[in-house]
C-alpha cells in the first residue's frame, strides 16, 4: 500500500457480482478503501454516508442505470470524479456521461493496470480542483515583494538564513512584529526551495475560532457536526507535498495544540469526525509577532509544541532598526502604485523623503506600503510633499508624548498607557492599533477586558 493512495476512498457500483468483486480486489491490491453496491439507488445511499473521492460505475444497470449515478453524485458535489465502465457497444453512451460530467470512462474488458491509472489520473485531477479553488481564493491576497526590498545588514542576515533552509523539511518559526514581512519570507522559503512546484498553503490562526481551526487544518467528514453537509479537505492535505504556513501561530487555542503537535510529529492526521489516519508530507513555517517563551511561561502555548516549532528561527527586524531601507522600499512602492493605478508620480520632495526616513514605522513595510499607496491615488502634484501622507513624524513612543512614563513606572502601566496612546492616534480603530502595536486584534480585545476588569475606564470603540 503506497502512502498516497491509502488516503482514497473508492465506491464500485455494478450489477453483475463478478464484475464487481473483480473491480474491487484490483482497488484493494492498489492500497485503496473500497466500498461496493449492487445497484445505482445502493451506490447513492453510499455515496450519501461516505462522500468517497471516486466512484467508479458501470452504465448498463436497472433500475438506477450508470448515468442516474453519475447525476446523483455531482449534484451533492459536484467536485466528484466519476469513472464509468462500458462495453464496447455502448460508447455512444459513454461519450454521453463524459458530456454530463464524468471524467473518464473505460472499456470492458479490462486489465487492472488500466482501471488503476483511470483511477490514478481521476485523484490527481481532483487534487487539482482543490487546489485551483484555494488559489482563487487566494487571488484577493495581494502579493508584493516590497518588504525583501533592502540592503541593511538586517535584511542580507534574513536573506542569507532564507538561503540555508529553503531545501531542507525543518520547521521554521519566522518571528517579528506585524507589517514585517513574516508572510513574503515564508513564500520566499517554499518558492526557493526543492516543493516550489507544490501547493504553498496559508491559514490565519488569529482569525478563527477552535472549531473553526480544527476544521480548516484537518478537514472534517460529512456529518462531524452541525453543518458539516460535504466532506471537506484540511488545509494540511491540500499543502500534501508542498508547504503549509500557519500564521500567527501563538493564538491557537490550548486545546488544539495537542492535536496540531501529534500532526507534526508523525506527519499524519484524522479529519474531524473521521477515524481514518491520513498520512502528509506537509513542511510547517509558522510567523509569530508574539514573544512564545513568555506565552509557554504563562501556560498559554505548550512548551513541547514550541520546541517542535522552533527548530530554526528567522528573526525580523522593525522598519524602525533600519531607516536606512525606508528611502528603497518608498521608491520600490513608488514605481508599483504608479504601475498599478495608471499614475506617473515621479517621485518625493526632499522634505517628504526626510519625514519618511524619519518616522518610526511602528505598523513597519505594512505601514509604509499603505501610506505610499494613498499618497499615489490622491495626491495632485508631480512629486510627493510631506502633505501627502498621514502620519506624524514624530513616534508615538517620545517622551514628551507620554509623561506618565518616568522612572519607576511599572511596565504594566507603560504598556496601558501606550495601548490608550495609540487607540487614540487610531481613532479607536482596534484592527489599526493592533497593527501598529503589533498584537493581534484579539489579544488587543482581551488586554482591554483585563483593564476594565480591574476598573480602569477603557476607551470605547
Amino acid at each position: 500500500m503506497t502512502t498516497a493512495q491509502s488516503k482514497h476512498r473508492i465506491l464500485v457500483v455494478d450489477d453483475e457480482p463478478l464484475m464487481r468483486e473483480y473491480v474491487e480486489e484490483a482497488l484493494l491490491r492498489a492500497g485503496y478503501l473500497v466500498d461496493t453496491a449492487g445497484n445505482g439507488a445502493d451506490g447513492v445511499a453510499l455515496f450519501e454516508a461516505y462522500q468517497h473521492d471516486v466512484v467508479v460505475t458501470d452504465l448498463k444497470m436497472t433500475p438506477m442505470d450508470g448515468l442516474g449515478v453519475l447525476k446523483n453524485v455531482l449534484e451533492r458535489h459536484p467536485e466528484t470524479q466519476v469513472i464509468v465502465m462500458t462495453a464496447y457497444g455502448t460508447i455512444e453512451t459513454a461519450v454521453s456521461a463524459l458530456k454530463g460530467g464524468a471524467t473518464d470512462y473505460i472499456l470492458k474488458p479490462f486489465a487492472p493496470d488500466a482501471l488503476e491509472l483511470a483511477v490514478t489520473r481521476a485523484l490527481e485531477l481532483a487534487r487539482l480542483t482543490q487546489e485551483n479553488r484555494y488559489l482563487r481564493e487566494e487571488l484577493n491576497t495581494r502579493y508584493d515583494n516590497g518588504a525583501m526590498v533592502g540592503g541593511s545588514s538586517a535584511m542580507q542576515q534574513v536573506q542569507n538564513d532564507i538561503a540555508k533552509v529553503v531545501d531542507s523539511r525543518a520547521t521554521v518559526l519566522i518571528r517579528g512584529a506585524s507589517g514585517t514581512g513574516k508572510e513574503l519570507v515564508a513564500r520566499a522559503i517554499h518558492h526557493g526551495g526543492m516543493r516550489a512546484n507544490k501547493p504553498f498553503i496559508k491559514v490565519n490562526c488569529a482569525a478563527l475560532s477552535a472549531g473553526i481551526l480544527e476544521s480548516e487544518l484537518f478537514g472534517h467528514e460529512k456529518g462531524a457536526f452541525t453543518g458539516a453537509h460535504d466532506r471537506k479537505i484540511g488545509r494540511f492535505e491540500l499543502a500534501d507535498g508542498g508547504t503549509l504556513l500557519l500564521d500567527e501561530v501563538s493564538e491557537i487555542d490550548v486545546g488544539l495544540q495537542a492535536k496540531l503537535l501529534r500532526a507534526l510529529q508523525e506527519r499524519e492526521i484524522e479529519r474531524v469526525g473521521g477515524s481514518q489516519t491520513i498520512p502528509v508530507d506537509t513542511r510547517i513555517l509558522a510567523t509569530s509577532n508574539r514573544n512564545l517563551e513568555d506565552a509557554v511561561a504563562e501556560g498559554k502555548f505548550r512548551e513541547d509544541l514550541f520546541f517542535r516549532l522552533n527548530v530554526i528561527t528567522i528573526q525580523l527586524p522593525p522598519l524602525r532598526e533600519r531607516p536606512d531601507d525606508v528611502s528603497r522600499l518608498a521608491d520600490h512602492f513608488l514605481f508599483a502604485f504608479n504601475r498599478e493605478n495608471g499614475r506617473s508620480i515621479q517621485g518625493y520632495s526632499e522634505e517628504a523623503r526626510k519625514a519618511l526616513i524619519a518616522y518610526s514605522w511602528p505598523g513597519n513595510v505594512r505601514e509604509l506600503q499603505n501610506a505610499i499607496e494613498r499618497a499615489v491615488v490622491l495626491a495632485d502634484g508631480p512629486e510627493l510633499t510631506p502633505g501627502d501622507f498621514q502620519f506624524n513624524t514624530a513616534s508615538l513612543l517620545k517622551q514628551e508624548e507620554a509623561p506618565g512614563l518616568t522612572a519607576g513606572t511599572t511596565v504594566s502601566e507603560i504598556e496601558r498607557q501606550l495601548i490608550f496612546k495609540t487607540l487614540e492616534h487610531c481613532k479607536q480603530n482596534r484592527t489599526r492599533a493592533s497593527e501598529l502595536l503589533g498584537i493581534s486584534v484579539r489579544t488587543l480585545r482581551n488586554k482591554l477586558k483585563e483593564y476594565q476588569e480591574a476598573g480602569i475606564e477603557v476607551p470605547s470603540a
